[in-house]
Protein backbone atom coordinates (compact mmCIF):
# COMPACT_ATOMS: atom_id res chain seq x y z
CA UNK A 1 0.00 0.00 0.00
CA UNK A 2 2.89 2.36 0.98
CA UNK A 3 4.88 1.28 -2.16
CA UNK A 4 2.27 3.31 -4.61
CA UNK A 5 3.79 6.54 -2.72
CA UNK A 6 7.00 6.37 -3.99
CA UNK A 7 4.86 7.30 -7.83
CA UNK A 8 4.89 11.12 -5.97
CA UNK A 9 8.56 10.41 -5.60
CA UNK A 10 8.54 12.71 -8.93
CA UNK A 11 6.66 15.64 -7.20
CA UNK A 12 8.37 15.38 -3.99
CA UNK A 13 11.55 13.80 -3.40
CA UNK A 14 11.11 12.94 -0.17
CA UNK A 15 8.55 10.15 -1.81
CA UNK A 16 11.35 8.23 -3.39
CA UNK A 17 11.96 6.35 -0.61
CA UNK A 18 9.14 4.33 -0.41
CA UNK A 19 10.80 2.81 -4.07
CA UNK A 20 13.64 1.24 -2.28
CA UNK A 21 13.00 -2.62 -1.16
CA UNK A 22 15.51 -2.26 1.32
CA UNK A 23 13.63 0.91 3.36
CA UNK A 24 10.26 -0.50 2.61
CA UNK A 25 11.87 -3.96 3.83
CA UNK A 26 13.07 -2.25 7.17
CA UNK A 27 9.52 -0.79 7.48
CA UNK A 28 8.03 -4.20 7.24
CA UNK A 29 10.40 -5.55 10.19
CA UNK A 30 9.50 -2.94 12.72
CA UNK A 31 6.05 -3.02 11.80
CA UNK A 32 5.56 -6.28 12.24
CA UNK A 33 7.29 -6.05 15.36
CA UNK A 34 5.45 -3.30 17.02
CA UNK A 35 1.83 -5.05 15.68
CA UNK A 36 3.21 -8.27 18.24
CA UNK A 37 3.98 -6.35 20.61
CA UNK A 38 0.85 -4.33 20.98
CA UNK A 39 -1.46 -6.89 20.47
CA UNK A 40 0.08 -10.12 21.90
CA UNK A 41 -0.52 -9.73 25.57
CA UNK A 42 -4.07 -9.40 24.82
CA UNK A 43 -4.30 -12.27 22.37
CA UNK A 44 -2.48 -14.34 24.79
CA UNK A 45 -5.15 -13.65 27.29
CA UNK A 46 -8.21 -14.23 24.81
CA UNK A 47 -6.59 -17.78 23.33
CA UNK A 48 -5.95 -19.00 27.66
CA UNK A 49 -9.43 -17.73 28.22
CA UNK A 50 -10.99 -19.90 25.47
CA UNK A 51 -8.70 -23.05 25.18
CA UNK A 52 -8.64 -23.70 29.07
CA UNK A 53 -6.52 -26.75 29.36
CA UNK A 54 -4.22 -25.59 26.84
CA UNK A 55 -2.03 -27.45 24.47
CA UNK A 56 -2.74 -31.34 25.04
CA UNK A 57 1.27 -32.63 26.21
CA UNK A 58 2.44 -36.01 24.99
CA UNK A 59 2.81 -38.85 27.78
CA UNK A 60 5.60 -40.13 26.02
CA UNK A 61 7.66 -36.95 25.97
CA UNK A 62 10.14 -36.13 28.65
CA UNK A 63 8.53 -36.03 32.27
CA UNK A 64 9.49 -32.72 32.68
CA UNK A 65 7.28 -31.33 29.92
CA UNK A 66 4.08 -32.51 31.46
CA UNK A 67 4.93 -29.86 34.40
CA UNK A 68 6.94 -27.15 32.69
CA UNK A 69 4.39 -27.14 29.97
CA UNK A 70 0.96 -28.11 31.04
CA UNK A 71 -2.07 -25.63 30.17
CA UNK A 72 -0.10 -23.44 28.24
CA UNK A 73 -2.09 -21.96 25.04
CA UNK A 74 -1.52 -22.64 21.64
CA UNK A 75 -1.99 -21.08 18.12
CA UNK A 76 0.92 -18.36 18.88
CA UNK A 77 1.06 -18.61 15.00
CA UNK A 78 -1.98 -16.15 15.11
CA UNK A 79 -0.06 -13.59 16.65
CA UNK A 80 3.08 -13.97 14.01
CA UNK A 81 0.42 -14.24 10.57
CA UNK A 82 -1.88 -11.39 12.02
CA UNK A 83 1.62 -8.92 12.30
CA UNK A 84 2.86 -10.55 9.45
CA UNK A 85 -0.29 -9.90 7.25
CA UNK A 86 -0.55 -6.51 8.16
CA UNK A 87 2.98 -5.46 7.47
CA UNK A 88 3.04 -7.45 4.24
CA UNK A 89 -0.17 -5.60 3.17
CA UNK A 90 0.82 -2.25 4.24
CA UNK A 91 4.57 -2.31 2.90
CA UNK A 92 5.05 -4.54 -0.22
CA UNK A 93 4.16 -3.93 -4.00
CA UNK A 94 0.16 -5.52 -4.11
CA UNK A 95 0.67 -5.68 -7.66
CA UNK A 96 3.50 -8.30 -7.60
CA UNK A 97 2.33 -11.95 -8.27
CA UNK A 98 5.33 -13.39 -6.21
CA UNK A 99 3.61 -11.75 -3.24
CA UNK A 100 0.19 -12.98 -3.75
CA UNK A 101 1.37 -16.02 -3.89
CA UNK A 102 3.35 -16.71 -1.17
CA UNK A 103 0.52 -15.17 1.26
CA UNK A 104 -1.73 -17.66 -0.95
CA UNK A 105 0.72 -20.26 0.88
CA UNK A 106 1.13 -18.93 4.35
CA UNK A 107 -2.65 -17.95 4.89
CA UNK A 108 -3.68 -21.10 3.68
CA UNK A 109 -1.35 -23.50 5.99
CA UNK A 110 -2.28 -21.15 8.02
CA UNK A 111 -5.89 -21.71 8.31
CA UNK A 112 -5.32 -25.96 7.78
CA UNK A 113 -2.89 -25.48 11.31
CA UNK A 114 -5.74 -23.32 12.89
CA UNK A 115 -8.24 -26.00 12.48
CA UNK A 116 -5.78 -29.00 13.41
CA UNK A 117 -4.61 -26.51 16.90
CA UNK A 118 -8.18 -26.26 17.09
CA UNK A 119 -9.41 -29.34 17.24
CA UNK A 120 -6.15 -30.52 19.30
CA UNK A 121 -7.56 -28.55 21.98
CA UNK A 122 -11.20 -29.30 21.86
CA UNK A 123 -10.69 -33.07 22.07
CA UNK A 124 -7.58 -33.06 23.93
CA UNK A 125 -5.91 -34.93 21.77
CA UNK A 126 -2.53 -34.90 19.72
CA UNK A 127 -4.81 -36.46 16.57
CA UNK A 128 -5.77 -33.21 15.10
CA UNK A 129 -6.86 -33.07 11.47
CA UNK A 130 -6.67 -36.22 9.66
CA UNK A 131 -2.97 -36.38 8.14
CA UNK A 132 -3.39 -37.58 4.85
CA UNK A 133 -6.79 -34.90 4.19
CA UNK A 134 -4.39 -32.18 5.66
CA UNK A 135 -1.80 -33.04 3.27
CA UNK A 136 -4.07 -32.98 0.24
CA UNK A 137 -4.91 -30.06 1.04
CA UNK A 138 -1.88 -28.63 1.61
CA UNK A 139 -0.68 -30.39 -1.82
CA UNK A 140 -3.60 -28.55 -3.24
CA UNK A 141 -2.71 -25.10 -2.40
CA UNK A 142 0.92 -25.48 -2.53
CA UNK A 143 0.60 -26.53 -6.88
CA UNK A 144 -1.76 -23.31 -7.39
CA UNK A 145 1.05 -20.96 -5.89
CA UNK A 146 3.75 -22.92 -8.32
CA UNK A 147 1.67 -22.10 -11.45
CA UNK A 148 1.31 -18.51 -9.96
CA UNK A 149 4.68 -18.42 -9.49
CA UNK A 150 5.84 -20.18 -13.15
CA UNK A 151 3.36 -18.22 -14.85
CA UNK A 152 5.36 -15.07 -13.87
CA UNK A 153 8.96 -16.14 -14.20
CA UNK A 154 10.75 -16.26 -17.25
CA UNK A 155 11.48 -19.23 -20.37
CA UNK A 156 13.17 -21.29 -19.67
CA UNK A 157 13.65 -21.16 -16.07
CA UNK A 158 9.94 -21.08 -15.09
CA UNK A 159 10.06 -24.66 -15.05
CA UNK A 160 13.63 -25.32 -14.52
CA UNK A 161 15.42 -26.84 -11.33
CA UNK A 162 18.76 -25.00 -10.66
CA UNK A 163 21.60 -26.11 -9.08
CA UNK A 164 23.83 -24.18 -6.63
CA UNK A 165 27.27 -23.78 -6.61
CA UNK A 166 27.52 -25.03 -10.67
CA UNK A 167 26.93 -21.66 -12.88
CA UNK A 168 24.09 -22.49 -15.55
CA UNK A 169 23.43 -25.76 -14.57
CA UNK A 170 19.60 -26.54 -14.69
CA UNK A 171 17.11 -29.54 -15.10
CA UNK A 172 13.95 -28.64 -17.32
CA UNK A 173 11.32 -30.54 -15.21
CA UNK A 174 8.52 -29.80 -17.73
CA UNK A 175 4.76 -29.87 -16.29
CA UNK A 176 6.64 -32.25 -12.97
CA UNK A 177 7.93 -28.97 -11.72
CA UNK A 178 4.93 -28.47 -10.19
CA UNK A 179 4.45 -31.62 -8.28
CA UNK A 180 8.32 -31.09 -7.12
CA UNK A 181 7.51 -27.30 -6.37
CA UNK A 182 4.32 -28.52 -4.21
CA UNK A 183 6.64 -31.23 -2.60
CA UNK A 184 9.15 -28.63 -2.01
CA UNK A 185 6.19 -26.12 -0.06
CA UNK A 186 4.70 -28.62 1.74
CA UNK A 187 7.83 -30.71 3.01
CA UNK A 188 9.36 -27.46 4.53
CA UNK A 189 5.91 -26.57 6.05
CA UNK A 190 6.09 -29.68 7.66
CA UNK A 191 9.24 -29.75 8.67
CA UNK A 192 9.41 -26.84 10.35
CA UNK A 193 5.88 -28.50 12.37
CA UNK A 194 8.25 -31.17 13.61
CA UNK A 195 10.53 -28.67 14.69
CA UNK A 196 8.58 -26.87 16.99
CA UNK A 197 8.78 -28.83 19.90
CA UNK A 198 10.99 -26.63 22.54
CA UNK A 199 10.31 -23.03 23.54
CA UNK A 200 12.22 -21.07 20.65
CA UNK A 201 13.18 -23.74 18.85
CA UNK A 202 11.69 -23.01 16.11
CA UNK A 203 11.02 -19.82 15.58
CA UNK A 204 14.73 -18.34 15.24
CA UNK A 205 15.83 -21.10 12.76
CA UNK A 206 12.53 -19.78 10.67
CA UNK A 207 14.15 -15.86 11.28
CA UNK A 208 17.49 -17.17 10.16
CA UNK A 209 16.07 -19.21 7.06
CA UNK A 210 13.84 -15.86 6.91
CA UNK A 211 16.76 -13.50 6.70
CA UNK A 212 18.87 -15.82 4.31
CA UNK A 213 15.67 -15.82 1.64
CA UNK A 214 15.14 -11.97 2.08
CA UNK A 215 18.96 -11.81 1.56
CA UNK A 216 18.34 -13.86 -1.91
CA UNK A 217 15.30 -12.95 -3.77
CA UNK A 218 16.78 -8.98 -2.96
CA UNK A 219 19.70 -10.13 -5.01
CA UNK A 220 17.74 -12.85 -7.37
CA UNK A 221 15.20 -9.56 -8.22
CA UNK A 222 18.65 -7.04 -9.04
CA UNK A 223 19.65 -7.57 -12.68
CA UNK A 224 22.98 -6.08 -11.64
CA UNK A 225 23.52 -8.14 -8.20
CA UNK A 226 22.59 -11.85 -10.06
CA UNK A 227 25.13 -10.97 -12.93
CA UNK A 228 28.09 -9.80 -10.93
CA UNK A 229 27.31 -13.17 -8.99
CA UNK A 230 26.20 -15.29 -11.75
CA UNK A 231 22.77 -16.31 -10.73
CA UNK A 232 20.04 -16.39 -12.42
CA UNK A 233 17.94 -12.99 -12.53
CA UNK A 234 14.23 -13.15 -12.15
CA UNK A 235 12.89 -10.03 -12.47
CA UNK A 236 10.07 -9.25 -9.64
CA UNK A 237 10.78 -11.57 -6.77
CA UNK A 238 12.92 -8.56 -4.72
CA UNK A 239 9.89 -8.09 -3.60
CA UNK A 240 9.81 -10.55 -1.63
CA UNK A 241 12.36 -9.37 0.55
CA UNK A 242 10.45 -7.20 2.31
CA UNK A 243 7.51 -10.43 2.45
CA UNK A 244 10.75 -11.88 4.74
CA UNK A 245 10.79 -8.43 6.71
CA UNK A 246 7.12 -8.94 8.01
CA UNK A 247 7.88 -12.78 9.16
CA UNK A 248 11.19 -11.47 10.78
CA UNK A 249 9.77 -8.37 12.73
CA UNK A 250 6.83 -10.76 13.46
CA UNK A 251 8.75 -13.92 14.65
CA UNK A 252 10.72 -11.42 16.71
CA UNK A 253 7.63 -10.53 18.29
CA UNK A 254 6.57 -13.57 19.07
CA UNK A 255 9.70 -15.09 20.67
CA UNK A 256 9.54 -12.14 22.97
CA UNK A 257 6.89 -14.07 24.17
CA UNK A 258 8.17 -17.59 22.87
CA UNK A 259 11.21 -17.24 25.22
CA UNK A 260 11.86 -18.95 27.92
CA UNK A 261 9.46 -20.06 30.03
CA UNK A 262 7.05 -20.05 26.91
CA UNK A 263 3.66 -17.64 27.65
CA UNK A 264 2.54 -19.50 24.53
CA UNK A 265 3.28 -22.12 21.89
CA UNK A 266 3.45 -21.77 18.12
CA UNK A 267 0.97 -24.71 17.07
CA UNK A 268 0.36 -25.94 13.83
CA UNK A 269 -1.07 -22.03 12.49
CA UNK A 270 2.31 -21.05 12.95
CA UNK A 271 4.54 -23.67 12.00
CA UNK A 272 2.61 -24.57 8.98
CA UNK A 273 2.33 -21.24 7.22
CA UNK A 274 5.72 -20.16 7.83
CA UNK A 275 7.48 -23.51 6.49
CA UNK A 276 4.78 -23.21 3.78
CA UNK A 277 6.16 -19.42 3.18
CA UNK A 278 9.81 -20.35 2.85
CA UNK A 279 8.92 -23.15 0.53
CA UNK A 280 6.91 -20.60 -1.68
CA UNK A 281 10.23 -18.21 -1.05
CA UNK A 282 12.33 -20.97 -2.08
CA UNK A 283 10.28 -22.17 -5.17
CA UNK A 284 9.92 -18.07 -6.78
CA UNK A 285 13.68 -17.53 -6.03
CA UNK A 286 14.84 -20.64 -7.79
CA UNK A 287 16.55 -21.61 -4.84
CA UNK A 288 14.87 -24.88 -3.56
CA UNK A 289 17.93 -26.91 -3.16
CA UNK A 290 19.26 -24.31 -1.23
CA UNK A 291 16.68 -24.27 0.94
CA UNK A 292 17.34 -27.75 1.97
CA UNK A 293 20.87 -26.60 2.91
CA UNK A 294 19.68 -23.17 4.95
CA UNK A 295 17.08 -25.36 6.50
CA UNK A 296 18.79 -28.18 6.76
CA UNK A 297 18.30 -28.24 10.44
CA UNK A 298 14.27 -28.93 9.46
CA UNK A 299 15.38 -31.28 7.09
CA UNK A 300 17.16 -33.32 9.90
CA UNK A 301 13.99 -33.06 12.20
CA UNK A 302 11.80 -34.40 9.58
CA UNK A 303 14.75 -37.00 8.53
CA UNK A 304 14.56 -38.53 12.45
CA UNK A 305 11.07 -39.18 12.24
CA UNK A 306 11.03 -40.99 8.93
CA UNK A 307 14.25 -43.05 10.07
CA UNK A 308 12.41 -43.66 13.67
CA UNK A 309 9.12 -44.58 12.00
CA UNK A 310 10.70 -46.96 9.17
CA UNK A 311 12.89 -48.59 11.33
CA UNK A 312 10.33 -49.44 13.78
CA UNK A 313 8.06 -50.64 11.59
CA UNK A 314 10.09 -52.88 9.60
CA UNK A 315 12.52 -54.13 12.73
CA UNK A 316 10.31 -53.56 15.84
CA UNK A 317 13.56 -51.16 17.16
CA UNK A 318 13.75 -47.71 17.50
CA UNK A 319 16.69 -45.93 16.55
CA UNK A 320 15.99 -42.46 18.45
CA UNK A 321 14.94 -42.75 21.81
CA UNK A 322 12.39 -40.38 20.76
CA UNK A 323 11.72 -38.49 17.33
CA UNK A 324 11.74 -35.63 16.56
CA UNK A 325 15.56 -35.63 17.33
CA UNK A 326 15.83 -32.89 19.52
CA UNK A 327 13.41 -35.18 22.03
CA UNK A 328 16.12 -37.50 21.91
CA UNK A 329 18.85 -35.10 23.25
CA UNK A 330 16.59 -34.43 25.66
CA UNK A 331 16.51 -38.00 26.71
CA UNK A 332 20.63 -38.25 26.84
CA UNK A 333 19.91 -35.49 29.29
CA UNK A 334 20.29 -32.34 27.77
CA UNK A 335 18.05 -29.13 28.97
CA UNK A 336 15.86 -27.70 27.06
CA UNK A 337 17.99 -24.74 26.41
CA UNK A 338 20.65 -26.50 25.61
CA UNK A 339 18.79 -28.36 22.60
CA UNK A 340 17.69 -25.28 22.05
CA UNK A 341 20.85 -22.92 21.89
CA UNK A 342 23.08 -25.56 20.02
CA UNK A 343 20.35 -26.23 17.62
CA UNK A 344 19.92 -22.24 16.42
CA UNK A 345 23.93 -22.77 15.76
CA UNK A 346 23.74 -25.44 13.59
CA UNK A 347 20.79 -23.31 12.19
CA UNK A 348 23.25 -20.04 11.17
CA UNK A 349 26.17 -22.41 10.04
CA UNK A 350 23.73 -23.95 7.51
CA UNK A 351 22.59 -20.37 6.75
CA UNK A 352 26.07 -19.42 6.33
CA UNK A 353 27.15 -22.68 3.77
CA UNK A 354 23.65 -21.83 1.76
CA UNK A 355 24.56 -18.18 1.21
CA UNK A 356 27.78 -19.10 0.48
CA UNK A 357 26.24 -20.69 -3.01
CA UNK A 358 25.73 -17.31 -3.92
CA UNK A 359 29.64 -16.54 -4.54
CA UNK A 360 31.23 -19.97 -5.19
CA UNK A 361 29.89 -20.91 -8.55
Amino acid sequence: MLYFLGQLGDALAAFNVFRYITFRTAGAVVTALFFVFLFGPGMISLLRLKQGRGQPIREDGPASHLITKKGKPTMGGLMILSGALVSILLWSDLTNVYVWAVLLVTTGFGLVGFWDDYLKVKYQSHKGFGGKQRLIIEAAIAVVACVMIASQTQAPFSTSLLFPFIKGLALDMGIFYFAFGAFVIVGASNSVNLTDGLDGLAIVPVMIAGASFGLIAYLVGNQNFADYLFINFVPGTGELAVVCGALIGAGLGFLWFNAPPAQIIMGDTGSLSLGGALGAIAVATKHEIVLAIIGGLFVLEAVSVIVQVTSFKLTGKRVFRMAPIHHHFEHLGWTESQVVIRFWIIAIVLALIGLSSLKLR
